[in-house]
């Protein structure tokens, strides 16, 4: 068992991390840092919609981790096992201890396919499908091809879940397609989400509903998936009324979302199970030299790429400056984005912060976030990877700057 000492530790190679990372490194290049993952593939996430829509191949969301982990850190390919936050330094799977000044966390969300009986043994097969894995979000389009009649089910669970429109999304491309294909009108469409509204920021949902009529599709609000039996194509949904059984041809799921196993059962989490963090400093609410970002982290914003894009500039300055034995001084706003695609060739460029407030990007003349938009596609469908993976990931902060002051 080896132990290491680093000035920064930051858990999680995700995009919050690997972000982070290099956003520290552009301020301070002799900066010693190590990167903890035990991963060996990296993923551009928002990218799996398109692969179960028909849009992108799954080859081009994936790069081998060794090749985007920036230069100049260190990477322990090792899982984190345990946090001891008291002594500043935390434990590998495998025994190693790493020792660290500055701790950032970024540890992203467990996708918990358990919590609904029957799901995992049926994922994958049977009609049953995510865009929620690479592994699976092919088989979303391969599904989508082949269904010329029958019910075709899409669920979404409770919140927190990361990028609250990918549930829409699997579903508008699927529609769009059998309706361009002339089977839509033999296809049942059921979109049964566990929320009360179809969207959590009002000022979308007029643009959404006009789709839900455009497609027939049957809204069930307050309907919450929680069995499947794949080969007997039948899920069960709890709702206001109880349980109710449905059968299926087709069923795209959703599965639920929780803080990972290492992260709610260690001091760092608050009672939600994520990093407990301030949600405009994104500093660790008992510990000064912690920091938390992405989908680990508390603070109340939409879980998406974009959202990680805007902390981490903010966790950059602000660590360094607790380093430097300053106070934080910069903020996060709540930043979210979640391109909905509600056909192809045009999305609802949903971009909000705290409070649901609207946090357009471009002017209204050029996009309006609330009307379905083609130049909204192309930002998806070419700016926004390329974005990710020549700029976000190399900390080049367009768009994304580090916020305001925090006020005192």
């Amino acid at each position: 068992m080896a132990q290491y000492k680093h000035t920064v530790a930051i858990v999680g190679a995700g995009a919050a991390g690997i972000a982070t990372a290099s956003s520290m490194l552009k301020r301070r290049p002799d900066l010693d840092i190590v990167l903890i993952d035990g991963a060996t593939e990296h993923y551009y996430q928002p990218g799996w919609t398109m692969v179960g829509g028909g849009v992108f191949d799954v080859a081009v969301t994936g790069r081998p981790m060794s090749s985007v982990i920036p230069k100049g850190t260190t990477w322990i390919n090792q899982h984190v096992a345990s946090f001891d936050p008291d002594n500043n330094s935390l434990t590998t799977a495998s025994g190693d201890t790493v020792s660290y000044d500055m701790l950032v966390v970024a540890p992203g969300i467990k996708l918990d396919w358990d919590q609904i009986e029957g799901l995992r043994d049926t994922l994958g097969k049977n009609g049953v499908t995510s865009n929620y894995g690479a592994d699976t979000s092919p088989y979303t389009w391969q599904l989508v091809q082949q269904m010329k009649k029958g019910r075709a089910l899409f669920t979404q669970p409770p919140m927190p879940i990361k990028c609250a429109g990918a549930p829409q999304k699997s579903m508008y491309l699927s529609c769009d397609h059998w309706l361009r294909g002339g089977v839509l009108g033999d296809i049942e469409v059921q979109f049964r989400n566990a929320g009360a509204v179809l969207f959590g920021v009002a000022d979308y949902v007029p643009a959404l509903m006009s789709y839900v009529e455009k497609y027939g599709i049957d809204l069930e609000l307050e309907s919450n998936l929680v069995a499947v039996d794949g080969p007997g194509k039948v899920a069960t949904f709890k709702g206001k009324d109880g349980e109710e059984q449905v059968e299926f041809d087709m069923m795209h799921v959703v599965p639920p979302q929780v803080a990972p196993d290492f992260i709610r059962n260690s001091p760092l989490a608050a009672t939600s199970g994520f990093v407990d963090v301030d949600q405009f400093s994104l500093r660790h609410n008992r510990y000064p030299n912690v920091f938390g970002l992405g989908d680990g982290c508390s603070a109340p914003n939409a879980k998406t790429a974009a959202a990680a894009r805007k902390q981490a500039p903010v966790v950059a300055v602000n660590a360094l400056r607790v380093l430097d034995g300053l106070e934080p001084t910069v903020a996060y706003d709540g930043y979210g984005s979640c391109p909905l695609t509600v056909e192809r060739g045009k999305i609802v460029l949903a971009e909000f912060g705290y409070g649901g407030k609207l946090m357009p990007s471009f002017p209204t003349w050029l996009v309006d976030g609330t009307k379905p938009a083609r130049l909204s596609w192309m930002l998806k469908a070419d700016a926004l990877p390329w974005i990710y993976w020549n700029g976000m990931l190399k900390g080049r902060e367009w768009l994304a700057g580090p916020g305001n002051m925090i006020a005192q």
